[in-house]
């Protein structure tokens, strides 16, 4: 009996978190937790740079030892009992965020930055991508294995990564010239509701998280997503026994379409009212649709390999080429970039087919997209903008239940973001909004409880913190609006203004009309970089321009700058508002560092805002370092 309870404990072993693993970043500078799990009373003997820090586990298992702060260096080997992590390097480590916006891969984003991606590889920035989870029960011990875990950065390893993340850690290590590491733990069309503690939401949101408590009864969210999954799989089956498109081949080569509507493709193409090709301004439809048109193709490229660009497109589609699928995607965002394999395309006519599918909405390309075809040699076929376009099968929408998931509030705060804590950072990002624009200014309440939660977690009251606030989307204006994406912006500008070592990453001039994710992520990484460097290390590092003081002088208001401009001149998106609270348009001039509103139909100003639409075009102020200025809503004295 006793050699057998030697041989047990002997084949004890300590478990870590998944966050400690060979190839990671430490933090510089500060303290360095290192914790994980062990048997009971299990004496847990930590070696690292030739010190040994050495702690016992608790009763639950629980054990913690903290390494003195450490200077930037590496890599060194760290051993935990008979564990053993190699390749670890001491620098600064960031937490990237939010929704789909930190979501973005590097493959994304790579036509728009090409060339200074394909050769790129660095050592010593590390990358990690916290896996998708949720958790209903409440915070777990442990995140899921993911499989960006502390990679180096290459072009290979990068391409499904955050590409902000990515060139954050490209920022900041051309900054510092420290080893950097990236954390990201993010997830696309979240709301901040669910990276919100519980304590928080019990206390000052109750009915949001009675939501989160319905559904921790785990056997009727299993009912409701099996229901969901067979109404999803049921609706599919209708769908395509009914297509006349899979009946009658509308993507065949020698199909004739010569019967079909001609329409050009940014227009919406069918809609809800629709009975026939007599068309009429309704957006609504639901089934699936086809688009298609016929590309000619010499002979020198016939039967070459191809690049298709379709551009983006809403919502899903099945894309063929002579009647061969070439590619798909299930939901609009993503760009389609679809590979002709050798072979499809043939010498003269070549039939391209685009088979939408939407649950609500109408069918239609997105503008300001690429439609061609590329070939190895650089030939470019631009695809053209008028599509024949016929109905397939009008559908009944689908039928389904709110099965809970990762949109409940706190649900990801407890299996994405608790789990995390409390690994020594140098700051955090975040970048999320866009799924909030309904909460409008009251979205300042909840991001000022994300931003203290989330620091009391880490019981660091004063971790540098950088919001990103919602760039431009959406057509844009020549009339005052007042919307939810306003409003959110203007909720990140306070809580970045009222919260220490808090700072805003202005883009509202990087955003995109027609697409919600934009593509100019590098500059989105530098400007948070820039607020990064100016919390830690540089007071004197200018970030966008801000108003200091007003002043009212008749009907003209006089904004005070804390910088020059970068432009002087004529200004544009700025309104003013009475006692009446209606905001008009109001004719602007710059010079030095003051903003005069010179004309306008408000006789007594008492507010001003600037940028306030949801895709202010035109906004021109910048300050010298070439950074915008937020949009922002006050009162004028």
């Amino acid at each position: 009996m006793l050699a057998l309870l030697g041989a047990m404990a002997a084949g004890a072993k300590v478990q870590l978190p998944q966050m400690f693993q060979s190839g990671m970043v430490l933090q510089r500078g500060m303290p360095i937790p290192v914790w994980g799990q062990a048997d009971a009373g299990e004496q847990v003997r930590v070696t690292f740079r030739k010190k040994v820090y050495e702690t016992t586990a608790d009763s639950d298992g629980r054990w913690q030892v903290v390494l003195p702060q450490q200077k930037a260096g590496g890599p060194f080997q760290m051993t935990i009992n008979e564990l053993t992590l190699d390749n670890c390097l001491i620098g600064d480590v960031w937490l990237c965020s939010g929704q789909s916006n930190i979501d973005v891969t590097v493959e994304r984003v790579y036509p728009q930055y090409g060339a200074v991606i394909d050769d790129y590889e660095n050592e010593q920035i590390r990358m990690f991508r916290v896996q998708t989870d949720y958790d209903t029960h409440g915070p777990k011990s442990d995140v899921k294995p993911t499989s960006i875990n502390w990679k180096p950065v290459s072009k290979q390893n990068a391409w499904l990564f955050s590409a902000v993340g990515y060139f954050l850690g490209r920022e900041m290590y051309e900054k510092t010239g420290v080893p950097q590491g990236i954390i990201v733990n993010s997830v696309g069309g979240t709301p901040i509701q669910a990276w919100l503690d519980a304590d928080t939401l019990r206390q000052n949101h109750a009915r949001e998280f009675q939501r989160t408590l319905f559904f921790q009864d785990d056997e009727m969210v299993r009912s409701l997503q099996h229901g969901n999954m067979m109404a999803q799989n049921r609706w599919q089956k209708m769908l395509t026994d009914t297509d006349p498109g899979y009946r009658d081949h509308y993507a065949a080569r020698d199909y004739d379409d010569s019967q079909w509507e001609v329409k050009d493709a940014f227009n919406r193409l069918p809609n809800g009212r629709q009975q026939s090709n007599n068309l009429t301004r309704d957006f609504r439809y639901t089934g699936s649709f086809y688009a298609r048109q016929h590309i000619t193709i010499d002979a020198a490229h016939a039967g070459k390999t191809a690049r298709l660009l379709v551009g983006t497109l809403f919502d899903a589609d099945q894309t063929y080429v002579n009647g061969r699928q070439v590619g798909s995607t299930g939901y609009q965002y993503p760009p389609r970039r679809y590979q002709i394999p050798a072979g499809v395309l043939v010498e003269g006519d070549n039939a391209l087919t685009v088979r939408f599918v939407t649950k609500g909405g109408a069918p239609h390309f997105i503008p300001e997209k690429p439609y061609k075809l590329i070939f190895e040699d650089g030939t470019e076929v631009l695809l053209s903008e008028q599509w024949h376009i016929k109905e397939g099968a009008r559908m009944p929408n689908c039928p389904g239940a709110d099965a809970g998931g990762q949109n409940l509030p706190s649900v990801l705060y407890n299996a994405m973001h608790y789990p995390l804590a409390p690994y020594a950072l140098s700051g955090m990002v975040w970048y999320q909004g866009e799924s909030n624009t309904d909460l409008g200014l009251g979205y300042e309440q909840y991001l000022t409880e994300l931003v203290t939660g989330w620091r009391q977690l880490w019981q660091t009251p004063d971790l540098p913190f950088v919001i990103v606030q919602l760039a431009n989307f959406m057509d844009p204006s020549d009339q005052p609006q007042d919307t939810g994406w306003s409003q959110v912006r203007e909720a990140q500008r306070l809580v970045a203004k009222k919260q220490p070592n808090a700072e805003l990453a202005c883009i509202i001039d990087l955003g995109e009309t027609v697409d919600i994710h934009p593509l100019r992520k590098r500059e989105v990484a530098q400007r948070i970089a820039r607020c990064f460097e100016h919390i830690i290390w540089n007071k004197k590092v200018t970030l966008s321009p801000e108003v200091i003081s007003t002043q009212v002088n008749g009907k003209q208001v006089t904004l005070q700058l804390d910088q020059p401009l970068l432009h002087e001149g004529q200004l544009y998106e700025f309104e003013l508002a009475g006692a009446d609270g209606r905001f008009v348009n109001a004719l602007a001039v710059g010079k030095g560092s003051q903003i005069v509103i010179i004309e306008s139909s408000v006789e007594n100003p008492k507010r001003v805002r600037y940028a306030w639409k949801n895709n202010p075009l035109r906004a021109n102020v910048f300050g010298q370092n070439g950074l915008p200025m937020s949009p922002f809503q006050m009162e004028v004295k």
